[in-house]
């Protein structure tokens, strides 16, 4: 049986201990939105539900698709527990949407989800494909070579891996927008119809930065994946050195035993004909 890599990554850690970190900002990337009463939005990429459920309480109709078979479950029985019946989650690829229908979300959502499945091209049409005629298409992408939290993580954590095989396309060019309105434009969509905004990202955690980069190291799978191959090549104390350097220099809070950190992201608005 082959594996699927990009499945393999997410179900490797728990993402739900970052994703504890970062409730606040996806309630308000929610609230920007507009979500009416009955919208029916589909959340790609969702984990367990940073996004999904603060669209869910608004009244919206919300089906969240990831690959990692342990957010589903976490995003399930987290919409349970606040009685959301209207939300739901399950498994799936972003770059092959098997068994979701076509033409029926007035908006399709991906923080920081879509951006990592394979086959961008595929991710784009499929997007597009599910939309219907006037909605809308909102991701938020990392930006490579930004120079606030998450690009960096995943900057420093790529250059102690291995190289990727040939074929690799790396997730961070979809925070190009050259490469976004590329994909898009592919998927028939009019260049006009794409519209891009940097916007910001926050995350709250009550500890030190050290604290919350230990749960990143033992939860996040890139850097999970990283520190493997950092080990091997008796890197791991260097590894951990810049991180930790990384994660002090990027706390803006003052207070002691409060971590806040902010990352920018590259916002990107599809209008479906």
């Amino acid at each position: 049986m082959t594996i699927n890599p990009n499945k393999a990554l997410w179900e490797k850690g728990d993402f739900t201990k970052i994703a504890e970190n970062m409730r606040e900002s996806g309630a308000q990337i929610i609230d920007d939105l507009k979500i009416t009463r009955g919208m029916r939005v589909l959340d790609l990429g969702c984990g367990d539900g940073t996004t999904a459920l603060p669209a869910a309480r608004l009244g919206a109709e919300v089906l969240g698709v990831d690959i990692a078979e342990n957010l589903v479950a976490a995003g399930n029985k987290r919409a349970a527990a606040e009685g959301l019946s209207n939300c739901k989650f399950q498994e799936g690829d972003a770059s092959n949407l098997i068994g979701v229908e076509g033409g029926a979300y007035d908006l399709v959502i991906s923080m920081f989800g879509a951006m990592f499945a394979p086959r961008p091209f595929d991710v784009a049409k499929e997007m597009v494909r599910v939309t219907r005629p006037g909605g809308r298409i909102v991701m938020g992408n990392w930006i490579p070579g930004d120079p606030t939290l998450v690009a960096q993580i995943l900057k420093i954590s790529a250059s102690y891996l291995p190289p990727p095989p040939p074929e690799f396309v790396s997730p961070m060019t979809w925070g190009l927008q050259s490469d976004v309105t590329e994909r898009f434009l592919r998927a028939g969509v009019p260049r006009d119809n794409i519209s891009f905004l940097k916007d910001s990202w926050s995350f709250r955690y009550a500890g030190s930065p050290s604290d919350l980069l230990d749960i990143f190291i033992n939860f996040y799978g890139p850097m999970m994946n990283a520190f493997e191959a950092a080990e091997l090549a008796g890197r791991a104390g260097e590894f951990r050195r810049e991180l930790q350097a990384l994660f002090e220099s990027q706390n803006q809070s003052s207070a002691k035993g409060v971590t806040e950190m902010a990352a920018s992201f590259l916002k990107v608005t599809v209008l479906v004909n």
